[in-house]
Parts: structure tokens; C-alpha cells; sequence
């Protein structure tokens, strides 16, 4: 008898987890930086590094996630709401790809280093260029727009159907065991 996975593997939810608090951390720096002038260099200082960390972490996960075997949407889910689910998903891994790497882009593009830590630094993957890093500067905030919105809607999704809706779909990702119904 094959029993059906009923949560993500123990991986998926740590990196889950783990980059939700990073992703959230990350907006807020991002506000916190345009907002204050005067904690902007400690910020940025965080900001770089997390930026690339979640770079990495976001192809780790995506190479999890295609050799993993994830469990089914509950049954209450009809298929217009799986496939938005799946759109949505498939919009964030984007959005947490292409973010960090327009940010290296831009600081390329500004001749500004990407310390990660101490001396080790990041090679520019852009030529300097004042314009490009105009352009690349104004899509990295449109990015961090459309990040929230993709991220608001996700929690939206997840919250309307644990609490309205009671389908225990929260329990896929959540970050404890859950027992088998």
C-alpha cells in the first residue's frame, strides 16, 4: 500500500520557512533603507549579502522542488485554484531570482562592490554605466512591488483556505510534523 505525502519534505519547508523570514526582512530593509539616510550604509551593508544568500537559496530550492515529490493540493482546491496556485508559485520563484540579480546588475552597473563578507567580494556582471544603473534601479523597485504583491497574495491564498475554507492546506508547508488524517 503507497501512502500519499501529505507535507512537503522536511528540505522544502526549512528553505520555505527560512526564506519567507529572509524575503520579509529583505522588504523591509529595502523600505527602511529609502526611509532613513542615516542608517542606509549599515543597511545596505545587510541588504547585498541576504540579497545573494537568497539568489542561491532560491535555485536550491527550485532544483529541490523538480526532484521532489510534493503532495496534492486538497481536494477542495477545484483546478482553476491550482493552476492560479501553481501560476503564483512559478511567479515567485521568478521574482526571487530575477530581484537579486538585477540588484547585482545595478551595482555592477554603479561600480559599487557586493561585499559579502570581509574581503571576499562579487565580480560585476555589468559593465559601469550611469544610465543602465538608472534603468536597473528603477526595475528593482518595481520588482520589490510586484515581490509584495506576489508574496500578499500567496499568504492571502494560504490564509483563505486555512481559515475560511478549513482544507488543512497550511499543513503542506507547515513548519512542524503533521499527523496523517
Amino acid at each position: 500500500m503507497t501512502t500519499v505525502r501529505t507535507q512537503f519534505p522536511v528540505s522544502m519547508r526549512s528553505l520555505h520557512w527560512l526564506m519567507a523570514a529572509m524575503v520579509l526582512t529583505m522588504l523591509g530593509i529595502g523600505v527602511a533603507m529609502v526611509a532613513s539616510l542615516a542608517d542606509y550604509h549599515r543597511l545596505v551593508s545587510i541588504h547585498r549579502p541576504v540579497g545573494i544568500l537568497i539568489l542561491i537559496l532560491v535555485v536550491i530550492r527550485y532544483v529541490n522542488r523538480r526532484y521532489s515529490t510534493m503532495p496534492p493540493f486538497p481536494a477542495t482546491m477545484s483546478s482553476q485554484e491550482r493552476r492560479i496556485a501553481h501560476a503564483l508559485e512559478m511567479l515567485l520563484y521568478t521574482l526571487l531570482l530575477v530581484q537579486p540579480l538585477v540588484g547585482w546588475e545595478m551595482l555592477s552597473a554603479a561600480r559599487y562592490p557586493i561585499v559579502l563578507y570581509g574581503p571576499l567580494h562579487l565580480f560585476p556582471i555589468l559593465p559601469h554605466s550611469v544610465m543602465l544603473y538608472a534603468a536597473l534601479r528603477k526595475a528593482h523597485t518595481i520588482l520589490a512591488y510586484l515581490l509584495f504583491l506576489a508574496f500578499i497574495a500567496h499568504f492571502g491564498f494560504v490564509l483563505f483556505h486555512t481559515v475560511i475554507v478549513r482544507d488543512r492546506l497550511f499543513s503542506r508547508m507547515a513548519p512542524y510534523r503533521v499527523p496523517a488524517r
